[in-house]
């Protein structure tokens, strides 16, 4: 089962599948940052729920570029670790897949960190082509 996550709580109860990705994280930060994206982007999360548990996450945003036209943008996408290669993360995906095509929205996108091998595996075997560098620069550095 696929289910939007809205309150607080169900924001809290997905954190320790979330930090293990965003590992950088601690709830009280997590908490801040998804209730502000909410409110500011229109960020939304949504979790896959295997017997009652969380077992994967994902985070998504819709956005417009001249780039891209009009997308969905993941934020985030993360299985736990103890359940992972059982197809939670390409269900996630493919449900993130549905939602833009229901909203017109033409393509998903998302960036995933160098290091991150078996996430990039996973997005080519999924179909997912890489198109670009994403470059950043901290500013209070």
């Amino acid at each position: 089962m696929i289910q939007e996550l809205k309150s607080k709580e169900e924001m809290r109860a997905a954190y320790p599948v979330m930090k293990q990705l965003r590992t950088h994280l601690d709830e009280t930060a997590y908490l801040r940052l998804v209730e502000e994206a909410r409110q500011k982007d229109n960020y939304r999360m949504f979790a896959l729920i295997e017997d009652e548990k969380i077992v994967a996450v994902t985070g998504f945003k819709p956005m417009i570029t001249l780039y891209y036209g009009r997308f969905i943008w993941v934020c985030d996408l993360v299985t736990d670790a103890s359940f992972r290669s059982k197809g939670y993360g390409e269900q996630l995906l493919h449900f993130v897949e549905e939602f833009a095509k229901e909203h017109n929205f033409s393509s998903v996108a998302l960036s995933s960190g160098l290091n991150r091998a078996d996430a990039h595996r996973f997005y080519e075997n999924v179909n997912y082509d890489k198109v670009s560098y994403v470059f950043k620069k901290d500013l209070d550095k």
